[in-house]
């Protein structure tokens, strides 16, 4: 008895779905990813989404500089960290060590400054009717005034509602006092916590890179760091040595607290550019509200050792310590404060010696073997 064949499979049509697959019919053509529509479509869809990132980063544009300093400055701290780790220190008490010195050092630095500063405001205060009286007797004084009529502007401002506009500005220094305040202490503490995760976060970055290249990522990596400590340790030493020398001028002249005044243009110090002209500023003030001939010599001491430090002190103390030359130094300088100000001149030396090891171990290499 012979098997019968096989019956033949039912031949079914895009209406007559078959089995469960197609319970809800055939699918259709793929859509044509060349056709206008779709491209216009997605080409839209990419502007918009680039346009809601850019307004993302410019309306978090203030809290993103604070990111990017904490950042910075938890990457020159970390040697520290790492040295009393090695030292046989567990990492939280390390970080927690490190956090309480910078913190000592914020609270000197204002603690130094805050008597100086009530006593000075005190005398003008106390002083301020005689001074008054003074300027009344003058005639130079007297002639100025009358001849352009300085007492009936005055009156004028007064009329127009400037005592206003004054009580605004004094809630207006409120608000940047109290602001410059929080921007610290966000700071602050992104800072120690970067410090407490900062294994984590680069051991989840090296994971991000081919395994093949992970090696080499991570000791380039950690080298780029190394230099950013390094330039970190450089700048604090050149403030140091603004600071002392300064202390040694108030010491010299005779200038009302020579600490206060050494703190004050260490900490200006470390502002790139602009940070030791501020600092020879409030000293020159100083200096001349004791005596023209001291405010002189102040002016005149700030404005040698600021081209000494510029062309002599910096540019050495950045090339043993970074490993970047001179000219490099100060162009990076420069270009860092055209650019970005002081956050782009706070970067670019680290950043110049950063490209320098990477054009030198992986572009020019590379270069070699083509």
């Amino acid at each position: 008895m012979s098997a019968e064949p096989p019956a033949p499979p039912e031949e079914t049509t895009p209406d007559e779905p078959n089995g469960d697959d197609n319970r809800f019919g055939s699918p259709g053509e793929p859509i044509n990813r060349r056709s206008p529509f779709v491209f216009g479509f997605l080409f839209g869809l990419g502007v918009i989404l680039a346009y809601a990132l850019f307004l993302g980063v410019r309306n978090a544009a203030s809290i993103l500089i604070l990111i990017f300093i904490a950042l910075f400055l938890a990457i020159g701290l970390h040697p520290a960290v790492a040295r009393l780790h090695g030292w046989g220190v567990p990492r939280g008490i390390a970080v927690a060590v490190v956090a309480l010195a910078v913190v000592l050092l914020l609270i000197g630095g204002v603690v130094a400054l805050i008597p100086p500063l009530v006593t000075q405001t005190t005398e003008m205060i106390n002083n301020a009717p005689d001074m008054v009286e003074s300027l009344r007797h003058n005639p130079t004084i007297n002639d100025l005034i009358q001849r352009y009529d300085i007492a009936g502007k005055v009156q004028s401002a007064v009329n127009a509602g400037t005592i206003g506009n004054a009580l605004g500005g004094v809630v207006g220094g409120a608000r940047l006092i109290f602001g410059t305040l929080f921007n610290i202490l966000t700071v602050l503490v992104l800072t120690i916590y970067f410090l407490a995760a900062f294994e984590r976060i680069a051991a989840t970055g090296y994971l991000l890179v081919p395994a093949s290249r992970r090696e080499r990522v991570r000791l380039l990596t950690d080298e780029i760091l190394t230099k950013v400590g390094a330039y970190m340790v450089g700048a604090l030493a050149i403030a140091v040595l603004a600071g002392a020398s300064t202390f040694a001028l108030g010491l010299v002249l005779g200038l009302a607290y020579p600490f206060a005044l050494a703190v004050v243009v260490a900490v200006c110090d470390l502002i790139p550019q602009i940070g030791a002209t501020l600092g020879a500023v409030i000293v020159s003030l100083v200096g001349l509200a004791s005596s023209v001939p001291d405010g002189i010599v102040c002016i005149v001491f700030f404005i040698v050792y600021q081209q000494v430090e510029n062309y002599l002190i910096y540019p050495r103390v950045m090339r043993r310590s970074v490993q970047v030359s001179d000219v490099a130094a100060l162009v990076a300088a420069l270009l860092g404060v055209g650019l970005f100000g002081v956050v782009g001149a706070l970067v670019a030396i680290p950043m110049v010696a950063a490209i320098q090891l990477i054009m030198r171990e992986v572009l020019v290499p590379s270069m070699a073997r083509r």
